[in-house]
């Protein structure tokens, strides 16, 4: 189990904030209505996604606090083995979609389910973003990072644009494992919240050491990738973070 290393106020902060919050979904879904999505019947639940479930928290500190949705909650409501709703058909049960919505619905509604199911796990991903950020903007990068928080780069492009710089810094970072080829971007990184079984190394071409680390302290680490490298291994150390990024 990943955890990361938030500081004990930030923690404390984003934990009490989120305890409150819930999987709220908080935002208008329709015409400015600040009450809830604009669809007001019932919401249907999504069916089962392929893949590894999420269960609990997104994010956890050190001491395993937890930092993300406490309560869990689908991560992406896309259903690749079901047919999707034709965009012109994707209606709420009352009341309109705003065109940012409609966008991010497009192509992600399975049939007989309800839009507003959708919609609510997108507002959740923004949701959880807005209040990482809140507690400590390197751990809301990682977390897209790692896809500890999932679907993050559809929600945020058509519901919560203002956390873009959020994902295009993370689509340059690293989670941990192997990293190779043109995965590999010369520069230097930071792990801002490692383990303490926290371990990396860089090698060459045919397999050559190139640089090695490890860390056991659970504070923030930096390496460089030369452009040399062929292959990056990482375990433990949660994600990377490059360096210089616009903040």
């Amino acid at each position: 189990m990943r955890r990361a290393a938030l500081a004990g106020a930030a923690v404390a902060f984003a934990t009490a904030v989120l305890a409150a919050c819930g999987s709220s979904g908080g935002g208008p879904a329709a015409g400015g209505t600040p009450s809830g999505p604009a669809a007001s019947a019932p919401v249907v639940p999504a069916p089962a996604v392929p893949g590894p479930a999420v269960p609990g928290p997104a994010v956890t500190g050190p001491s395993g606090a937890p930092v993300g949705d406490p309560a869990g909650g689908p991560e992406d409501a896309e259903t690749p083995d079901l047919p999707k709703v034709p965009a012109d058909e994707i209606t709420p049960a009352t009341g309109t979609f705003s065109k940012p919505q409609k966008e991010y619905l497009t192509d992600r509604v399975p049939q007989g389910m309800d839009p507003a199911a959708v919609l609510q796990t997108g507002q959740e991903t923004c949701d959880r973003l807005r209040y990482l950020v809140k507690a400590d903007r390197d751990i809301a990068v990682a977390a897209v990072v790692t896809g500890e928080v999932a679907d993050a780069e559809p929600a945020v492009a058509h519901l919560c644009p203002r956390h873009q710089d959020l994902v295009d810094e993370a689509a340059l970072g690293y989670p941990d494992g192997t990293h190779t080829g043109a995965a590999l971007r010369p520069g230097r990184y930071r792990a801002p919240s490692p383990t303490k079984d926290c371990a990396w190394r860089l090698t060459g071409a045919k397999g050559k050491e190139l640089a090695a680390g490890s860390s056991d302290t659970g504070r923030p680490v930096s390496l460089t990738v030369p452009a040399s490298a062929a292959t990056f291994i990482s375990t433990g150390c949660y994600a990377w973070l490059p360096e210089g990024a616009t903040r």
